[in-house]
């Protein structure tokens, strides 16, 4: 039986960086576009022939700026994705920005096996948005909500910053509520988290930004709000509504399959990790960093952990023939006293409160 696998493509080209990315990426040019997709449908192909024993489920085209290259790039390289690997495709994503977004054409996307658009959106709030460097307005997200919607693409997701400077729980509030009112399938809700490198950093005094009390009361509250709207907390940072999870980016948390391509793209295959660095030449040349071997028991348990419904007995019974380690359980057992974990016999997981703490609740479940 052939084994499944992911793709993720980077495509690592933004209009601008916004102040809070420290994400991969460079500045839009058409000629470098054109160089790179080239280079990128010729790794494509070779990789192709290397994991012909694989079946492809999943695409993820993320950034950067996907949505900048247009139509006409980003079927083409499906194209020799489907031409090169044998393909199953159950799900393919598309990053797009409201602004860039609304130059493409997604009933040619469509065609071509795009069935999910995930949207930069961040905020509605206008001030949220100037200060995150965004150029774009809550109406630009709604007209091009309707024309994805328009192409047949139903399944969109909404990125949505939670913690951002000048916000407050009613202007969470506001952009919780036009996620519902939109109708979309998925939220990504993620925490402002200021890395190193970016403006960000550099004027952090600066920021207007929430403290911790703050921070854990925004965060329950978006858990709440989206709740009542239907969209279940599947992982940390990610809400769906039922049978919407990106089944995509579940593979990261599952130590599944994926290969990743592009400069900064990350692989884990055959529990093989490896990695582009940061640059276009090597990732021409196909100059790939071994990382580490990856899937190993403990990783499984930590990344499984993100998840909602946690690590469970039966999955991981499957995979190491043997059963969650009791000493998860009775380390568990003492961190549920504190709301911050369930545990059952046949499952340990985090609770939304142990969420907000989940790197400490995590080492101290599997390492004590």
């Amino acid at each position: 039986m052939q084994e499944k696998m992911g793709i993720y493509i980077h495509i690592p080209f933004c209009g601008k960086k916004c102040p809070y990315c420290s994400f991969y990426s460079v500045a839009y040019s058409k000629s470098t576009v054109d160089e790179y997709c080239l280079n990128l449908i010729k790794n494509i192909e070779a990789y192709g022939k290397k994991y012909s024993s694989k079946i492809v489920d999943t695409v993820y085209f993320g950034g950067g700026t996907p949505s900048l290259i247009g139509s006409d790039w980003l079927s083409r390289i499906l194209s020799s994705v489907t031409s090169s690997f044998s393909t199953a495709l159950e799900e393919v994503t598309v990053e797009v920005n409201p602004s860039s977004g609304m130059r493409l054409d997604f009933d040619l996307l469509k065609r071509y096996g795009v069935n999910r658009v995930s949207v930069g959106m961040q905020s509605v709030n206008e001030n949220e948005l100037k200060l995150l460097g965004r150029n774009h307005s809550p109406d630009k997200v709604q007209k091009l909500i309707g024309k994805i919607h328009t192409a047949g693409i139903d399944n969109i997701s909404l990125d949505l910053m939670c913690c951002i400077p000048e916000q407050t729980i009613a202007s969470l509030g506001k952009s919780i509520d036009f996620c519902n009112e939109m109708g979309v399938r998925h939220i990504s809700s993620y925490m402002l988290k200021i890395e190193e490198g970016t403006p960000f950093f550099a004027n952090a005094d600066k920021l207007k930004l929430p403290d911790e009390d703050t921070e854990s009361e925004m965060y329950l509250y978006m858990c709440d709000r989206l709740s009542r709207y239907g969209y279940l907390q599947y992982e940390i940072s990610n809400f769906s509504k039922p049978g919407f999870e990106s089944r995509h980016n579940l593979k990261y948390w599952n130590c599944d399959d994926y290969l990743g391509l592009g400069p900064a793209a990350h692989s884990m295959v055959d529990s093989k990790r490896f990695y582009f660095d940061n640059d276009f030449a090597d990732f021409y040349n196909d100059n790939a960093i071994f990382e580490a071997y990856g899937g190993d028991e403990e990783e499984y348990a930590m990344l499984r952990l993100r998840l909602k419904d946690g690590l469970r007995d039966d999955l991981y019974y499957s995979r190491y023939k043997k059963h969650i380690p009791d000493d998860y359980i009775q380390r568990g057992k003492k961190l549920e006293k504190a709301g911050l974990v369930s545990v059952s016999d046949n499952v340990v997981s985090l609770t939304t409160r142990g969420f907000l703490l989940s790197n400490s609740v995590t080492a101290k479940l599997l390492w004590g």
